[in-house]
């Protein structure tokens, strides 16, 4: 077979311009036009590709060196056809549970090399990989790039990074459920012998609380990004072209990134539905609710899913008189029912009502408070509110980002589609996080952020999660994984049932959280486990466990025949194995027939 000196072509008159990357390694199979090296000048980043097919023989250059037009940077073995291309080694993939990708990505309009070649020129900034969003997923996929030797900028239009998880979602309102978890408890221990007395809420106090835990977050995750020498740039960005990216900043300037990778992290915001007097402070979305403005009087809460739930718990436990509305038949939808109840049964006793099959009509300000009429099945009489938390869910943002500007496809809600490498139908360009579509979920999003910087940096991955688990922080806590049992049973699947009630559980009775139970959901002909849900305290911990085993393909006597700790709730899962099984001995169940 022949060789060939692969030379630099014209690269705009540049010259003694440095080698910041090499792409191959002698050995390596490598395609017509595909990167070999990297160079990077004052004005650009750019590849030099290969002008023929082959196997690469030797590399000419190392890092750090410089080249000019007509330099020799590698010799490769020319193939004898176009159809007899040697097979490179595919490299390892980064994470076992991601499957190597051994066939054409949907989406993608051609086949990617592992760099795209021709970043945009007229830029201020040249990056490698520019990740737009910096909340879980968007702050994953820049760190992880950094650690695989990318060059990396991360654009955020907050102040701090985090995202809406880190400085208005997630992480506040989990600092402020667990005070009223606290203030929950020390009640309940009145009817356990032991009376603190009537607390005394300090709302300024509360509120730096909650600053704080938002603060010392953000602010290692800023520490981290000046470690791995991430350049952060803050703004709102939009896309200029399928390799540059408008930033707008604060002080009212612009400036302009070029990239060669792009990951949209640019996640959602919430559902404000429309026709509402969004002018008066009063009429919350969930950010303003972490505010705790006020928390006293009467509060409707409009959305009965997981945002809203977790925040009536907030509200009701720092003195608000909580009336829910929700337009389906259940509380939190996409729950099995008898996972929902225990909570239902709870609040129903403190709240000041639960509507559901309801909407709410219209509302008015007023400057008494606020005017909610309702419509639906037994609707409530028009009634003044202090507040209202309008909690009915999020919307991708899309169409704020000027992706059409990019060639990247969105769909009418806003959506980005990707393939399982998370990739856009323009194969530079990934997407992750709640943009590509539920669930909406933080730990969702981080994998893919992974996924994103290792397909950049040439890694064969996807992303193959048999399943997300959910989870509700209310009081009790509510979580599932995998299919529910509602599922199961509609789409006609053999069904088996493992069920273990707390009231059975040593630990449960002796924390006096007895309403719970910890359920799993076979293949009754295999065995496996397909799903779970568990609601009781620490749910949210509980179900990783099942999460586990469903990835593994674990069947009843796995689970049942691992041996937990006694007492703790973590055994019920272990227990409703063996309820399963038939083998269970701390519950008396009747032999059938």
């Amino acid at each position: 077979m022949a060789t060939m000196d692969i030379k630099v072509p014209d690269i705009g008159g540049y010259n003694d311009v440095p080698v910041i990357e090499l792409l191959v390694k002698p050995g390596d199979a490598v395609k017509l036009d595909q990167g070999l090296i990297t160079l990077e000048s004052d004005k650009a980043t750019m590849e030099v590709p290969t002008s023929a097919a082959g196997v690469v023989k030797e590399l000419r250059v190392r890092l750090g060196d410089k080249v000019s037009e007509g330099s020799v940077i590698a010799t490769v073995e020319v193939a004898e056809t176009t159809d007899s291309k040697p097979a490179s080694s595919p490299p390892t993939a980064a994470h076992g549970h991601r499957l190597p990708v051994n066939h054409p990505q949907p989406g993608a309009t051609s086949q990617p090399s592992a760099r795209n070649p021709r970043p945009d020129t007229r830029t201020d900034e040249q990056c490698q990989f520019l990740v737009l969003g910096a909340g879980p997923g968007g702050y994953t996929a820049a760190f992880r790039a950094a650690d695989l030797g990318l060059d990396v900028i991360l654009v955020e239009r907050y102040p701090t990074l985090g995202g809406v998880c880190l400085n208005v979602g997630c992480i506040p309102s989990k600092a402020l459920l667990h005070a009223a978890r606290v203030l929950d408890e020390a009640a309940h221990f009145a009817e356990l012998g032991i009376s603190f007395g009537s607390p005394t809420i300090d709302l300024p106090k509360l509120r730096g609380f909650k600053n704080k835990v938002v603060s010392k977050l953000t602010g290692g995750l800023a520490g981290m990004a000046k470690q791995r020498k991430v350049r952060v740039v803050t703004g709102s960005g939009t896309f200029a072209s399928a390799n540059s990216v408008v930033v707008s900043l604060a002080d009212g300037s612009q400036t302009t990134i070029g990239f060669q990778h792009a990951v949209i992290a640019a996640g959602s915001q919430a559902v404000k539905l429309p026709g509402l007097p969004w002018g008066d402070p009063r009429l919350m979305d969930s950010t303003d609710a972490l505010e705790l403005a006020d928390t006293q009087g009467k509060l409707l809460v409009i959305g009965g899913g997981i945002i809203g739930l977790e925040m009536a718990c907030v509200y009701d436990a720092l003195g608000s008189q909580v009336t829910v509305v929700e337009w389906l038949d259940q509380l939190m939808p996409g729950a099995d029912p008898d996972l929902v109840r225990p909570l239902q049964q709870r609040i129903g006793k403190r709240y000041g009502g639960i509507h559901l099959k309801t909407k709410v009509a219209s509302i008015e300000s007023r400057p008494e408070g606020l005017l909610a009429t309702f419509e639906g099945e037994n609707v409530p009489p028009p009634t003044l509110y202090d507040r209202v938390l309008c909690a009915v869910g999020r919307t991708p943002n899309g169409r704020k980002i000027g992706a059409e500007n990019a060639g990247v496809q969105v769909t009418e809600r806003g959506f980005i589609p990707v393939d399982k490498q998370m990739r856009t139908n323009v194969p530079h360009i990934f997407a992750i996080g709640d943009i590509v579509g539920q669930p909406m979920l933080a730990h969702k999003a981080t994998h893919e952020g992974k996924v994103a910087a290792e397909v950049a940096a040439g890694h064969n991955v996807e992303f193959v999660a048999r399943v997300i688990p959910s989870v509700a922080y209310t009081d009790p806590e509510i979580a599932w994984v995998g299919v529910t049992e509602s599922e199961a049973r509609a789409q006609g699947l053999n069904v088996g049932v493992g069920k273990f009630p707390y009231a059975a559980s040593g630990r449960a009775i002796g924390i006096d959280r007895t309403e719970g139970f910890t359920k799993l959901i076979f293949d009754a002909d295999s065995h496996r486990v397909m799903g779970a849900g568990i609601v009781g305290p620490n749910a949210g911990d509980l179900i990783s466990e099942t999460a586990l085993a469903i990835e593994m393909g674990c069947d009843a006597a796995d689970i049942g025949l691992t041996i937990h700790p006694h007492p703790t709730l973590s055994e019920s899962v272990g227990m409703a194995a063996e309820v399963f099984e038939g083998t269970i001995t701390d519950l008396y169940i009747p032999k059938k027939g």
